[in-house]
């Protein structure tokens, strides 16, 4: 019987020494980014994006969890505007606000999240005229801890979120295209 024990000790001691270094070998940041190409003006796209009470009706993460709270914050829309929610384990607990806006092209937004974990990112939405049509280029970034890198062993973060970027394109497509 010691001697099964000591081989399942064994095994998970050595489980557990595999997954700390496939962490360790994770990059310290990460980045996560899609476009879409949206047939309307960058000014009406960039209108949407900077005022957070219309992420409602494009926003991927809107609708994951109906009892969500909101609060709105700072300036009506652009620089200053501040957006938190509360809501389940499929929306966590956060703060954005909006740091720099230059319309109608570039949006950036420093991203909070507090709970389920505690991380610190970067938003930027880029928008760039195409003709009658707008490139819309949507990027994530910010540091990776070591806990962040732990479960980067274990799933696929860049394509879980991207996702939901996609989502949140093809929303904002849908939306601003009326």
């Amino acid at each position: 019987m010691f001697k099964i024990i000591a081989g399942v000790a064994i095994v998970l001691v050595l489980a557990v020494a595999v997954v700390l270094v496939l962490a360790a070998t994770k990059p310290d940041t990460f980045r996560i980014e899609r476009s879409a190409t949206i047939n309307a003006p960058p000014e009406k796209i960039f209108a949407v994006l900077s005022d957070f009470r219309q992420w409602t009706g494009w926003s991927p993460w809107e609708n994951k969890d109906p009892a969500m709270k909101r609060s709105y914050g700072g300036a009506e829309r652009g620089k200053g505007a501040v957006y938190g929610w509360e809501g389940d384990k499929n929306v966590g607990t956060g703060r954005m606000e909006i740091v720099e806006a230059n319309a109608p092209s570039k949006l950036v937004i420093k991203l909070d999240f507090l709970k389920p974990f505690e991380a610190h990112n970067t938003a930027e939405f880029t928008m760039l005229p195409q003709g009658s049509a707008t490139s819309v280029h949507w990027v994530m970034h910010g540091p990776s801890n070591f806990m962040s890198k732990v479960m980067h062993v274990f799933m696929n973060i860049e394509k879980m979120v991207g996702k939901d970027f996609e989502a949140g394109l093809a929303n904002l497509k849908r939306l601003t295209e009326k």
